[in-house]
C-alpha cells in the first residue's frame, strides 16, 4: 500500500513510522519547508519522539505526496483542516481515501472534521478518521493499545482498520461517526480539566470527571443526533482515561501548567474545542457544566496574567459543587 502522511508534528511522524516499520507500507512524509518539525526531520532524521525509518520518504513537494499515494493520512492542527484542504484538493483525487488523525472540532462553525473535509471537496464515503488511545512514548517501548476507525462508510471502515492492525495496535470498527469525532474532541477538554485536577492537588476528582464528563459528552453526542453510549467507547472514555494517568498528554500538561501561572508551549487541541463545544452547548441547549469550567479557565480567568493559577482554577472548579442538587442521569 502506497501511503503519504501530511503534516510531520508528533502525531505525523508517528504514523509515517508506523505505517512503514510495523505495516512496511511504502510511505511519504510530507511537511511544509521551513516549518520547524519538517526542518527538523530533514536534518536530523528524527525530532524528540521518533527516529525516522530509512524507508521513509521525507518531502515538502504536496503534489508529489498526494499524487503518489493510495491513502493519505491527514495530521495537522485540528483548526488548521480548512485552510489546508484547498490546497490538497488543487491536485486529482479520484480513488483516493482520506483519513484525519486529528481530534478537535472547528472553533466557530461546530464543524466536525470529517465535516470540514466535506465541505473542502474531500469525498464522505473515501473518508474516514483513526482516534482513540496511545501515547508514542509508549508505542516505540513496544505497549500495545486499542484504536477505533471510523468512516460514513462501513466498507472503507473495515477495509481500513483490517489494513492498519497489528500487535501493536488492536482496531476496532466505529460504527457512529458523530460519537466518535465528537468524543475523541472532546476528550481533550477533559484532559485539561484533569491537568487542572493535579495542578490543584484534587487528584481524587479524577473518578468523578471520568463519570460526569462522559455524561455530559454522550448528552452532547446525542443532542447532534449521535448515540449517546459512543462518550463510554475507546473515542472518548478509553482515550480520557488514557489522558487521565499518562505524563504524556499535551493537554493535561497545559491544565497543570495552568494551575501553576504558565503557558504550555506545545499545541493542546482542547483550548478551542472547549470554545467550540461550548457553543454547541448553546445551539443544542445541552448543560455542559464541565466544559464551560475548561471554557472559564481558558479565556476568562487571570490564570496567566500574573495572577494566582492555582487559586484561579480552584474557584472554578469549585463552582460546580454550587449547582442544584440532581439524579446522575437526568435527561438522558
Amino acid at each position: 500500500m502506497n501511503v503519504s502522511v501530511l503534516g510531520c508534528g508528533r502525531w505525523g511522524s508517528f504514523l509515517a513510522w508506523y505505517q512503514a516499520a510495523v505495516l512496511k507500507n511504502s510511505v511519504k512524509l510530507w511537511g511544509e519547508a521551513g516549518r520547524k518539525s519538517f526542518e527538523q526531520l530533514k536534518r536530523e532524521g528524527k525530532n524528540e519522539y521518533i527516529t525516522l525509518d530509512k524507508s521513509i520518504d521525507l518531502t515538502s513537494d504536496l503534489q508529489s505526496a498526494v499524487s503518489s499515494a493510495q491513502v493519505i493520512i491527514i495530521s495537522i492542527s485540528a483548526q488548521a483542516l480548512r485552510s489546508f484542504l484547498p490546497e490538497v484538493t488543487k491536485f486529482d483525487l479520484a480513488g483516493k481515501i482520506f483519513v484525519l488523525c486529528m481530534k478537535g472540532i472547528e472553533e466557530g462553525t461546530g464543524k466536525r472534521l470529517s465535516e470540514v473535509a466535506a465541505e473542502c471537496g474531500i469525498d464522505p464515503q473515501n473518508t474516514a478518521v483513526w482516534v482513540g488511545p496511545g501515547h508514542i512514548q509508549d508505542f516505540l517501548k513496544g505497549i500495545p493499545n486499542c484504536m477505533l476507525i471510523d468512516s460514513a462508510n462501513p466498507d472503507l471502515t473495515r477495509y481500513l482498520a483490517d489494513s492498519f492492525k497489528s500487535n501493536l495496535i488492536r482496531f476496532y470498527y466505529g460504527e457512529d461517526l458523530i460519537g466518535t469525532e465528537v468524543g475523541a474532541a472532546a476528550k481533550n477538554v477533559l484532559g485539561i480539566v484533569a491537568g487542572i485536577l493535579d495542578g490543584c492537588g484534587y487528584v481524587s476528582l479524577k473518578g468523578p470527571l471520568m463519570a460526569r464528563g462522559a455524561f455530559e459528552v454522550g448528552s452532547l453526542i446525542k443532542a447532534m443526533g449521535g448515540d449517546f453510549n459512543s462518550a463510554y467507547g475507546l473515542a472518548h472514555l478509553g482515550d480520557y482515561e488514557t489522558t487521565l494517568f499518562s505524563p504524556y498528554s499535551n493537554n493535561r500538561r497545559y491544565g497543570e501548567l495552568m494551575a501553576q501561572g504558565v503557558r504550555f508551549d506545545k499545541l493542546a487541541e482542547g483550548v478551542m474545542t472547549a470554545k467550540a463545544m461550548k457553543e454547541l452547548g448553546e445551539r443544542y441547549n445541552i448543560d455542559l457544566p464541565i466544559t464551560n469550567a475548561v471554557y472559564e479557565a481558558c479565556f476568562l480567568s487571570h490564570a496567566f496574567e500574573g495572577g494566582d493559577g492555582k487559586k484561579q482554577c480552584m474557584q472554578i472548579i469549585l463552582k460546580l459543587f454550587e449547582r442544584q442538587t440532581k439524579t446522575q442521569f437526568y435527561d438522558k
